[in-house]
C-alpha cells in the first residue's frame, strides 16, 4: 500500500474519531489537557490495535463480524449521544454531575465505536496480503491527532454556544452511529 493510500485511509478512519471528539469537547467544562490526551491516546490505541486484530483473525473470522459490526457501533454510538442529549435537556434546575467521556466505561465504548471500521480494515488488508505493523501505526498516529483537534473545536464551539451545543453533540453522535447503519446496511 502506498504512503497517499494509506493516508487517505488514516484519514477516513480518523473522521468518525474527530466527530466524537468535537461532541465530547462540547461536553467538558472546563476541559483539560490530561482529558484531551486520554481521549486522543484511547482513539489513537483503539484505532491502531483494530486493524491488527482483524489482520490477525483473517478473512475466516470477517463473514462472522460483517454481520453485525454496524449494530454494535450504532449501538454505542446511540447509547453515549442519547445519554449527553438528555442530559443538556435537563432542566430541573439540580446541577447534575456530568459525564466525562474521556474516563471509564463511557471512553471504552467511544474507543470501540470509533474503531470497529478499522477492525474491517485490518480484515481487508490480511485478505489482500498486506502488512499490517505500519499500516495500523500510521492509523493511530492520524486517529490521535484529528481526536486532539476535534476536542479543541469542540471546546471552541461549546465556549460560544453553550449548552444546546452540548445537545447538538449528543445528536452529533447519534446522527454517527446512524450513518455507519445506514452505510452498511446499504451496500
Amino acid at each position: 500500500m502506498g504512503w497517499i493510500s494509506l493516508m487517505a485511509l488514516a484519514t477516513a478512519l480518523a473522521m468518525d474519531a474527530f466527530a466524537v471528539a468535537v461532541a465530547s469537547g462540547l461536553a467538558l467544562n472546563p476541559m483539560r489537557r490530561r482529558q484531551v490526551f486520554r481521549l486522543a491516546f484511547h482513539f489513537g490505541l483503539f484505532q491502531a490495535l483494530m486493524p491488527v486484530l482483524g489482520w490477525a483473525a483473517g478473512s475466516a473470522l470477517y463473514r462472522f463480524i460483517a454481520a453485525f459490526d454496524h449494530w454494535v457501533a450504532f449501538g454505542l454510538l446511540a447509547f453515549v449521544g442519547g445519554r449527553m442529549f438528555l442530559g443538556a435537556l435537563d432542566r430541573s434546575g439540580t446541577k447534575i454531575a456530568r459525564r466525562d467521556p474521556t474516563r471509564g466505561w463511557d471512553l471504552v465504548v467511544l474507543s470501540v465505536a470509533t474503531s470497529i471500521d478499522a477492525l474491517a480494515v485490518g480484515l481487508s488488508l490480511a485478505m489482500i496480503g498486506s502488512a499490517i505493523l505500519v499500516p495500523a501505526l500510521i492509523i493511530g498516529l492520524v486517529a490521535a491527532a484529528f481526536t486532539a483537534a476535534g476536542m479543541l473545536l469542540g471546546r471552541r464551539i461549546g465556549t460560544l454556544w453553550g449548552k444546546r451545543v452540548e445537545a447538538a453533540g449528543g445528536l452529533i453522535l447519534i446522527a454517527i452511529g446512524l450513518r455507519i447503519l445506514i452505510e452498511h446496511l446499504s451496500g
